[in-house]
């Protein structure tokens, strides 16, 4: 009896296993794909016939490293014989059929993601809570001295701390809109008070501009907004007695940053104001173009909010004095300029440090506003970097040559300046998401998920041509992650999902001390340094959340949502396409149509979610070219 339930057993396996077979190879090739591979099968046995898929790579000239492509060739499927040990049809596909690249990246169960939520979420409170303990109501916290930090008052000079801290309980505003995301409307609500009744910007600090702007002011204002929301995406929030005071505070500090704009020949504004006294007498001619042309999000959404021009007025002129100083060769703009003569003191063009959020802000600010001048203008500036920048195969997914890169070089004549790229530069596919070029958002975010993968971070810069940082600290920053989540909102393909497996569990494993998580000093050797810089919170644990949260009331809301360059939500609302004031640049046309989708999901194929963004061939190419394999 025992010996014919075990017969009956292992034919109904085979049967179920032959049907499994059929599902899988059977449908396959109906889903789109061009499979390398060919099958052919009975009820006996399963052939698989390795095909030459054509793909080859060549020698990579920009770094000048050599491999032998035969290399990067996805191995021959090894046959069954007699000698083999017993494998399961499914078994032999998945483990011979298919490379380490597909095995690993391929699917992300459910309980997985729900998991790596709850990391995020943890990471965050880990952080946040240890900053309420120990240094609110300071800027930031220590975290290995689980201590405050404020600004340098006895160096005024150490602009690295003092360009961010004003003494403004920096990390609590940051972090305002994370606490709604994460669903905590108590605690939202108390960080809210806290701020009403404890923030004041009557403050003998000097501050920079930018950072004043994106971290301070557009934490307010997108705190303000999501809490009077009528529409109610987080739910029913409203705060008791709430009158307005986050829009309050927040048209205080930018009239207090208005001084910034006066006495410049350019209107190019100053790289930094003092909170109470205006633009320091000895304050410098020099500004960077991110600094000077990423105003016009925050500003521009608080003069609609309050009937007043003039913030977007100023962070509107400065944008087109900075465009109208680009070359006349290539269309690049530079990287540092003086305010006063309009001469590019950094003739530096590239996508990272010091022009990074400028091109960020020319697409964001159109699909806020609908003004058509400023997508004319990052229209051209995308030509230009996409004729300038980018070096390597024409094709991101096919084809011959390097992967694609882009690198820095001379405004003037588009020369290679170094061979360098630094870690800011990984928004790029992130905003090439928003403007629907996911192809080249693919590759690009491939090849710094390589370098995140070889150090377990990112160096703040690392040399292509050498394989190796340049500049060695990582300071906690969310670029990578954003595009991370931006490139599995428009392609929901599971890779995005491990991306952010690996990013989430290096930051735990090598950043985590006992009161937050730390700066590295050193990505190789994993030193750490005593800060936690706020957009930690407002930023890389937020964008972390998100990726795994896919029930989250922002992906779920009707209204759509756009982030600033600091990760503050900001709705996209027809009254910021509305003004109360006549055109101030007439002229320029007016849009009022609504903004183009900027959810493009449907423009990766549905098979392509069911296979690797990138063809492991490529995957493996970039392996090497970072010195991975």
């Amino acid at each position: 009896m025992q010996w014919r339930s075990i017969v009956v057993g292992l034919v109904v396996l085979r049967v179920l296993l032959n049907c499994a077979v059929w599902l899988v190879f059977g449908l396959g090739p109906s889903w789109g794909f061009d499979f390398p591979i060919k099958f052919t099968f009975n009820l006996h046995k399963i052939e698989l016939l390795k095909e030459d898929d054509g793909a080859t790579v060549k020698t990579n000239a920009w770094s000048q490293h050599m491999y032998d492509s035969r290399d990067l060739q996805a191995k021959t499927c090894s046959k069954i014989n007699g000698n083999s040990p017993n494998k399961s049809y499914l078994s032999f596909f998945f483990q011979e059929g298919r490379d380490e690249y597909e095995r690993k990246y391929s699917s992300f169960p459910d309980a997985l993601k729900v998991k790596m939520r709850g990391m995020a979420r943890d990471m965050f409170y880990f952080g946040y809570d240890n900053y309420m303990k120990f240094a609110f109501p300071e800027d930031e916290l220590n975290p290995i001295a689980c201590e405050g930090r404020g600004p340098d008052v006895l160096n005024p000079s150490n602009i690295n701390i003092n360009d961010v801290l004003g003494n403004y309980s920096l990390t609590l505003i940051d972090a305002l809109d994370t606490l709604l995301i994460l669903g905590n409307v108590t605690e939202f609500h108390r960080a809210v008070k806290l701020v009403i009744d404890t923030v004041s910007f009557d403050k003998d600090s000097t501050v920079q501009v930018f950072e004043a702007n994106i971290r301070i002011l557009g934490g307010l204002i997108s705190a303000h907004i999501l809490l009077t929301d009528p529409r109610h995406p987080f739910g029913d929030i409203a705060l008791k007695d709430y009158d307005n005071e986050l829009l309050h505070l927040a048209h205080d500090l930018a009239v207090r940053l208005l001084p910034a704009f006066e006495n410049t020949s350019t209107g190019i504004p100053y790289p930094r104001v003092n909170l109470k006294k205006g633009v320091p007498p000895d304050s410098i001619n020099e500004t960077c173009t991110a600094g000077a042309g990423s105003l016009l999000v925050e500003f521009g959404i608080l003069s609609r909010l309050i009937g007043d021009s003039t913030f977007e007025w100023v962070a509107r002129r400065a944008v087109k004095a900075l465009w109208n100083l680009r070359s006349n060769e290539t269309g690049l703009l530079g990287n540092v300029v003086n305010i006063q003569t309009g001469q590019w003191v950094g003739k530096q063009s590239g996508l990272g440090a010091g022009m990074d959020s400028f091109y960020e802000y020319l697409l964001k600010s159109y699909i806020l506003f609908g003004e058509k001048e400023d997508y004319r203008m990052f229209s051209a500036a995308y030509e230009s970097i996409q004729s300038h920048l980018r070096r390597g195969r024409e094709a991101c997914n096919e084809g011959e040559g390097d992967p694609p890169l882009y690198v820095n070089v001379n405004m003037f004549n588009g020369q290679i300046m170094n061979t360098w790229i630094d870690s800011l530069q990984a928004f790029f596919p992130g905003l090439q998401v928003l403007n629907g070029d996911v192809e080249n958002a693919i590759c690009l975010h491939a090849f710094y998920y390589a370098i995140w993968k070889r150090f377990g971070a990112l160096p703040e810069r690392y040399n292509w041509q050498l394989q190796a940082p340049d500049v060695l600290f990582y300071p906690l920053r969310p670029e990578l992650v954003e595009s991370t989540y931006l490139l599995y909102q428009a392609t929901k393909n599971p890779f995005y999902l491990h991306v952010g497996m690996d990013i989430l569990e290096s930051l735990e494993k090598n950043t985590k001390v006992r009161c937050g998580y730390a700066t590295l000093h050193h990505v190789v050797d994993k030193s750490k340094e005593d800060r936690m810089e706020s957009f930690f919170l407002s930023e890389t644990c937020k964008y972390l959340y998100l990726l795994f949260d896919e029930d989250n009331p922002l992906h779920k809301s009707e209204n759509k949502y756009i982030f600033t360059t600091e990760g503050h939500v900001v709705p996209i609302d027809q009254r910021f396409r509305e003004k109360s004031w006549e055109d101030q640049f007439p002229c320029e046309e007016p849009n009022n149509e609504p903004p183009a989708n900027i959810s493009n999901c449907e423009r990766i194929p549905e098979e392509r979610r069911y296979g690797l963004p990138l063809k492991s061939i490529y995957m493996r190419q970039i392996d090497h070219m970072v010195g991975l394999s």
